[in-house]
């Protein structure tokens, strides 16, 4: 099948490039001496999830209870759920334990508390991870807090919790406003966390693992002495974010979604597409860097991509998209029925909006993957 072939919108999954992605950053783990457990939220896919084991990936990282459930239903037997554990999710968690290696994350004490008293219950243990706030100030105990010192001791002494370590996320790195400022928060994100591990090891907590990761940071950072294991997501795609923040060019980019023009009235400057919020989401995008804010970039050439200098998906309603030129001409090639690419803001969000990927080489769609989406 060929492109045109398509019905809009609809995801395009370039595999030449999926592939690219894959072996760079495993290389990238593997030149750093560090595990690799990527974030399988940004594909949320089996196939995609079977290459990155192929790659060495060691387990893999997931968002929501019902993602782990899917892939520990696939084989997936190590999987971190790498968000904060809350009392009501208990059960289910432990239930989902019993069958795979389900590794749960904390950061509140009344929380490891319940899980401690749940587990012993059921005579089960768990692996579990203190979250640390590394600077983005989202969740994850300070780590120069005595609270923090406390709820790590706590895990490192439950009977039934075995304390796999220390687990960050510097997702303050989608905030700079620099390639250098990039650097230095790569930088931060391991040192806060070393620091904390050697401070708790000092006074008498073994930290087995110290686990980091962004896309961002873990494109640019070169050196993760002291820390065991890497968790990024979004590079398998990259997105437009991620070429603005400088994690990636335009051709890393695996991730479009095809559009069709619906509507373009003569002498207008802009044309509307069958591409709305429900195919782009609203992710705003690097807003601090953009010089002129955009919904989604326009593809001008593929293979390698290349972005439109003029045009840009300025606004999005449900269904549909509003492309803009600079001026009437730019628009000249875009008749009602034309198709056209875009670049997402946001693969993750975007990805997240489609029940499946057409998976291209060139511009011949080989295969459909599905999208693990599910809520319950």
């Amino acid at each position: 099948m060929q492109i045109h072939n398509l019905s809009t919108p609809a995801l395009l999954l370039d595999l030449d490039i999926l592939q690219r992605n894959l072996d760079t950053m495993a290389g990238k783990a593997r030149s750093l001496e560090v595990a690799l457990r990527p974030h399988i939220k940004t594909h949320k896919c089996l196939e995609i999830a079977r290459m990155q084991q192929e790659r060495g990936a060691r387990g893999i990282t997931v968002s929501t209870l019902i993602e782990a459930k899917i892939f520990a239903n696939a084989g997936f037997d190590d999987i971190t759920y790498a968000f904060p554990l809350d009392s009501g999710k208990i059960t289910q968690a432990l239930d989902l334990a019993e069958r795979a290696t389900l590794r749960l994350v904390v950061d509140d004490l009344a929380t490891a508390e319940a899980l401690e008293t749940a587990a012993a219950g059921r005579d089960q243990a768990v692996p579990v991870w203190l979250k640390v706030d590394c600077g983005l100030h989202r969740a994850g105990v300070d780590p120069t807090s005595g609270y923090a010192i406390q709820l790590a001791r706590f895990l490192h002494e439950a009977p039934h919790l075995g304390f796999d370590g220390l687990l960050t996320h510097a997702g303050h790195a989608y905030k700079i406003t620099s390639g250098k400022e990039l650097l230095n928060i790569a930088e931060q994100e391991r040192d806060v966390m070393v620091a904390f591990a050697e401070r708790l090891r000092t006074e008498g907590t073994a930290v087995p693992v110290v686990s980091v990761g962004s896309t961002p940071t873990m494109s640019v950072v070169q050196n993760l002495e002291g820390v065991q294991e890497m968790r990024p997501g979004n590079y398998v795609f990259h997105d437009r974010t991620q070429v603005a923040l400088g994690s990636c060019d335009f051709g890393d980019c695996a991730v479009t979604v095809l559009t069709a023009v619906v509507s373009h009235q003569p002498g207008s400057s802009h044309v509307v597409v069958d591409a709305g919020a429900l195919a782009l989401s609203h992710d705003p995008g690097p807003v601090q860097l953009d010089s002129v804010p955009g919904k989604g970039a326009v593809a001008a050439e593929i293979n390698p991509l290349a972005i439109h200098p003029s045009l840009l998906v300025v606004s999005l309603s449900q269904e549909h998209g509003i492309i803009q030129g600079t001026a009437p001409e730019d628009l000249a090639g875009l008749k009602v029925g034309s198709r056209v690419r875009i670049l997402p803001n946001h693969a993750c969000l975007t990805v997240a909006l489609f029940d499946e990927y057409a998976v291209l080489r060139g511009e011949v769609v080989v295969d459909h993957w599905k999208i693990r989406r599910d809520r319950s």
